[in-house]
């Protein structure tokens, strides 16, 4: 077992190979100096497994298993390491999460309830039963595990591909500080966020996490009340800057990379590659974009 004691890069290095065996190494595909890292090719369908992962084998799981609230990302990873480690779980989500990842949830076979309109009321329902329970939290982004488990595709990703640039997507800000604390300024680091969700963007502003609004077309992944503590000092010292894409821009990102590159990332996992548009870049600049989610139902194979 390892003691998890900080957020750091040797931290990230430690905790890699003890989740190696259960996680993928997403690949990664480069068109001129633009590198796409497929982090939604994960398990589960998104970067939240190697949170999970992080989670159940670096601390004592009780009879009672785990219990999580999700939009619905965290929730399918959560029952997805689990069921690989044979522990029961439970999984929260709000009502505006959408089919493909309620589906994915329960195909992994944890107990699912859908409870409240928001992530916010999820996690008060699962913070409740856990009390009641015994069962182990797992937070979606606010806990050290999360961060660390996030922080290895930062690690995978340095050693795929030489990068100056990173757009990352963020909801709480588990991925994004992972991966600063991983890069710890080696390269810059660009937080991108729903307009509708700017949780980050009102943090930085007011100097700590603050109450933000929860809505957009990716409020299933990246709308939560606020970003986390642990992650909160990391995006200070690390992020350069958040920029803001409206939902019209994720969706219009969603269908370019579909036809550019026939990948159907959902609108979370699509939110990075919008803020590409909202930045410039120098023409000698290695820019890395990653899309971390394809929890959707977006493509029509029904011909």
């Amino acid at each position: 077992m390892i003691a998890i004691m900080a957020v750091t890069r040797a931290q990230i290095a430690a905790i890699e190979p003890l989740i190696r065996p259960y996680v993928r190494r997403t690949p990664v595909v480069t068109e001129g100096n633009l590198v796409f890292k497929l982090e939604l090719l994960q398990h589960s369908g998104s970067f939240k497994a190697r949170g999970a992962f992080a989670n159940l084998l670096t601390r004592q799981v009780p009879r009672a298993g785990v219990v999580a609230a999700s939009g619905g990302n965290h929730g399918a990873a959560v029952a997805y390491a689990a069921r690989k480690l044979g522990k029961p779980a439970r999984i929260y989500v709000p009502t505006v999460s959408s089919k493909a990842k309620i589906d994915r949830i329960r195909s992994y076979g944890a107990e699912l309830v859908v409870v409240g309109d928001r992530y916010a009321d999820a996690l008060a329902a699962s913070e409740k039963w856990a009390a009641e329970s015994g069962a182990m939290q797992i937070h979606a982004y606010d806990q050290e595990g999360a961060l660390l488990g996030q922080g290895t595709v930062g690690l995978e990703f340095e050693e795929q591909a030489p990068l100056d640039t990173l757009l990352v997507a963020v909801g709480g800000g588990g991925l994004i500080g992972g991966i600063a604390a991983w890069y710890a300024g080696k390269v810059r680091i660009i937080g991108v966020e729903p307009a509708l969700a700017p949780t980050l963007t009102k943090a930085l502003e007011a100097g700590k996490p603050v109450d933000s609004p929860a809505g957009g077309i990716a409020a299933d992944s990246l709308a939560p009340k606020q970003v986390g503590q642990l992650m909160f000092p990391l995006a200070q010292k690390y992020v350069e800057k958040v920029v803001l894409v409206e939902d019209d821009e994720i969706l219009s990102a969603q269908k370019e990379l579909w036809d550019r590159l026939r990948i159907a990332a959902e609108a979370g996992g699509a939110a990075a590659y919008a803020g590409l548009l909202r930045c410039s870049f120098e023409k000698s600049e290695r820019v890395g974009v990653l899309i971390c989610g394809g929890n959707t139902t977006a493509v029509d194979f029904s011909r």
